[in-house]
């Protein structure tokens, strides 16, 4: 016969499950309690705004974190809205039951928007992951209500019954296991309490239990003696006026009470919550500081303020980045409803703005059940989509509107730009028109700019820089012919110049040492070109012993220089791609990375060589050529240098004789 019925789930099998997989990170128990604690505030808050519950003149509310290192115990205390027994039966004894959602659920259209944190009711169970035994003290703010006291050892069973609490509120206690010790450390719990807790919307107050007796002790003392030096003091002097260091006394009593004064160690109002317009420039510089632990100053800041069609606030920072030392690796904190989430979570930062540092605080978020992870669905994708676009428009603005800030930042800037238009075709669409190149003249340019300043010259190939000094044959070359390139240095160029060629097809990119256009050169005859080829290749082999050397004689306009290398812009990219793979050149059969040795006839060196196969200088000649343009394209092998370092000591005793 057929049967039907509902599936149940037995705790007994859930409940080990719950204890050890329920976070991935244990130390994440803190964040859940401290986070239940500030519900409960929350809600009683709410209570009072609808006049269901009357708030003291002085009432401050707070959650305590206490440790004793000795009891091996942690305690977390709220004065918020408290259980009554009813409630703890259904939000406690009942896994999985949230508490958070049955009370907007009663409350949708009386509350204020002031969002409660917890979603899924399993917070307080991640206690089980780090304690041997939990109890809860718990006294409802209803009138009438009696405190209640629960405890359970770490299974399924517990025991409840009639407290002894006075004051409103709720405490729970963890009996911490033996791996656990740790979290009763107090620069462990601190530690802790600063990730997670340190923007949470109600104050939060850390006290080692131990700490604070010692301390209340010694007071204690310090108050008796200076009862027994005050009343020897009046003994002594009875008649002096001491009316100036009565004053003195008051003074520091009160310094000394300021400063023994607990101080929260959050912020209930971090930066992102106010407007825009409510910040300062030095409290966003202030917040940067604080929060990253960074002492060089941002470049420039996006403030994210949105309310419909999801609510979402945030920081983004721009850092400054000294690229030859400094990992551009940033750091993005989530956070839902001011309770840290995690750090870089690429499902709602676009992994190039990871580069960027800052807090994004979105309530609407679909997180998973621990809190620590997302669901990645279709709303999730919309936020990204929002973010990038204010990335975007920020930055276009800036170029629009502020061009001088926007190029003096712009070499800080380029990398996280350039990443975003390779990863992103929105992001590409949005930037493409605000792309700029430093030239030779330090000024900056766009790509159209470029190409339309040099049509006559370039037709469409872009010349670029990577190495100012090694290619500073080059760049001359292209000052005495009037010609511009554009600084390409940073490592990530070489993939966006293969991005921008994807996207400009008519559009060649060409490192300045890869060939000689027809503006450095003099026609020459090409049988005379070929004749000269075949009779100097002979003689550079020879001499440098490079049977692959591939030799290519021009008439340069400028007769001073006698050779140069240049490099194949294809055949360099290739190896470069090979290098990147930790293929050598050899096993690719690429040669010396396409490099080709140009010799100048206008240069009277290289017509000596030519024209003289007999002189025992000739050699020397060849191999001091080929290795004067190596060096300018890049370094020697240390064999090498050696060896051109020898000759031309060579060369200048032949020419002291």
């Amino acid at each position: 016969m057929a049967k039907q019925g509902s599936l149940s789930i037995n705790s007994e099998n859930i409940f080990p499950i719950i204890k050890k997989w329920l976070y991935s990170d244990h130390d994440i128990f803190i964040r859940e309690l401290v986070s239940n604690g500030c519900d409960a505030v929350t809600k009683l808050k709410k209570l009072a705004v609808m006049g269901e519950f009357e708030e003291a003149d002085d009432e401050k509310y707070k959650v305590e974190v206490r440790i004793n290192p000795t009891d091996k115990t942690l305690t977390f205390i709220d004065n918020g809205i408290g259980m009554t027994e009813e409630e703890v039966d259904e939000y406690i004894n009942q896994i999985a039951f949230s508490g958070a959602a049955a009370f907007m659920e009663q409350y949708k259209d009386k509350a204020s928007d002031e969002q409660i944190i917890g979603h899924f009711g399993l917070g307080f169970y991640s206690a089980f992951m780090v304690a041997d035994k939990v109890t809860i003290d718990t006294l409802s703010y209803k009138e009438g209500a009696a405190p209640v006291h629960w405890e359970c050892d770490g299974g399924t069973e517990f025991d409840m019954e009639e407290g002894d609490k006075a004051e409103r509120g709720t405490v729970i206690t963890l009996y911490l296991n033996d791996d656990s010790y740790e979290f009763c450390n107090e620069f462990r719990c601190r530690e802790i309490l600063d990730k997670y807790c340190s923007f949470m919307p109600v104050e939060i107050y850390f006290v080692n239990e131990e700490e604070e007796e010692k301390k209340a002790e010694e007071a204690a003392k310090k108050s008796a003696e200076e009862k027994v030096i005050d009343v020897e003091a009046k003994d002594a002097d009875s008649k002096e006026d001491g009316t100036e260091e009565d004053g003195d006394s008051e003074v520091t009593l009160e310094e000394e009470e300021e400063e023994d004064t607990p101080k929260p160690i959050n912020q209930i109002h971090p930066l992102w919550t106010k407007h825009p317009n409510d910040c300062t420039d030095e409290e966003y510089k202030e917040f940067y500081r604080d929060v990253f632990h960074d002492y060089k100053e941002p470049l420039f800041w996006i403030h994210l303020n949105m309310d419909y069609p999801f609510n979402l606030k945030g920081i983004l920072y721009f850092p400054k980045i000294n690229t030859k030392y400094d990992t551009i690796e940033g750091k993005i904190k989530l956070y839902n409803n001011q309770v840290f989430i995690a750090d870089n979570i690429k499902e709602v930062i676009p992994e190039y703005l990871l580069l960027l540092k800052g807090c994004i605080d979105c309530p609407d978020l679909p997180l998973n059940v621990s809190r620590s992870a997302l669901q990645n669905d279709g709303f999730v994708k919309k936020i990204s989509n929002y973010i990038t676009k204010k990335v975007a428009e920020k930055l276009s603005g800036m170029c629009k509107t502020d061009r001088e800030n926007y190029e003096k930042y712009w070499d800080d800037i380029s990398p996280f730009i350039k990443f975003g238009c390779i990863r992103d075709e929105k992001f590409n669409d949005k930037m493409k028109d605000y792309i700029i190149f430093k030239n030779m003249e330090g000024k900056y340019v766009t790509l159209p700019d470029y190409l339309e300043a040099g049509k006559e010259k370039y037709e469409n190939n872009v010349f670029y820089i990577t190495d100012e000094v090694a290619q500073s044959q080059y760049i001359n070359m292209f000052k005495e012919q009037e010609m511009d390139a554009i600084y390409l240095t940073h490592q990530i160029d070489t993939t966006f110049i293969t991005h921008l060629e994807q996207r400009n097809p008519e559009v060649k990119f060409l490192r300045i040492d890869s060939e000689l256009t027809d503006n450095f050169k003099e026609a020459i005859d090409e049988n005379e070109e070929k004749e000269l080829t075949e009779k100097l290749s002979e003689k550079f082999k020879k001499a440098t012993g490079v049977e692959n050397l591939i030799v290519k004689v021009e008439k340069l306009k400028n007769a001073d220089t006698p050779s140069m290398i240049t490099v194949s812009e294809q055949t360099r990219r290739m190896s470069e791609m090979m290098e990147m793979y930790g293929m050598s050149n050899s096993s690719t059969g690429l040669g010396a990375e396409g490099e080709t040795l140009v010799l100048n006839m206008n240069n009277d060196l290289v017509q000596y060589v030519l024209n003289n196969d007999e002189s025992e200088n000739t050699t020397t000649i060849c191999q001091q050529l080929y290795d004067l343009a190596r060096l300018a394209n890049h370094p020697l092998k240390p064999e090498e240098m050696t060896a051109f370092v020898s000759r031309s000591n060579k060369i200048l005793t032949i020419l002291t004789k």
